[in-house]
């Protein structure tokens, strides 16, 4: 006999797919994808502005709103929303526009933001809880 305790997860027990859905808990997905499309926005034009302070300090803004989110929520969900707000805002700002215009250079700034960002959001995504201190 399997005697083995299952891993339970924030909110009773039971998979994600077999309970209603929790309005505050889609609240709290909305806001942080909200927030990670703003943190993306705001990195995207503070990253060139004072390199490399302001590079850092965007990545730095989008790793702790991605694992600040992973904390908050309790669930890899939680660093994976903002991770998708972020990564939606900057492509959409990588187009150039008809008129020519465009937000990020062709430089390396441009390039570590991108793939920095997208890092961060996969570390924070799919560490193990017992590292990040929740157990």
């Amino acid at each position: 006999m399997n005697t083995a305790k299952r891993p339970t997860v924030p909110g009773g027990p039971g998979s994600y797919l077999t309970r209603p859905p929790d309005p505050a808990r889609i609240a709290a997905y909305l806001g942080l994808f909200v927030l990670g499309a703003v943190i993306g926005a705001a990195g995207a034009l503070i990253q060139d502005a004072w390199f490399p302070g302001g590079l850092l300090l965007a990545l730095a803004g989008a790793a702790g709103l991605f694992l600040g989110g992973e904390r908050a929520i309790g669930t890899r969900a939680g660093a994976v929303a903002p991770g998708a707000g972020w990564l939606i805002a900057v492509l959409l700002l990588t187009a150039t526009r008809p008129e020519g215009d465009f937000l990020f250079g062709a430089g390396v700034g441009s390039y570590v933001f991108l793939l920095g960002g997208l890092a961060a959001a996969v570390i924070c995504a799919t560490l193990p809880r017992d590292i990040q201190g929740q157990g």
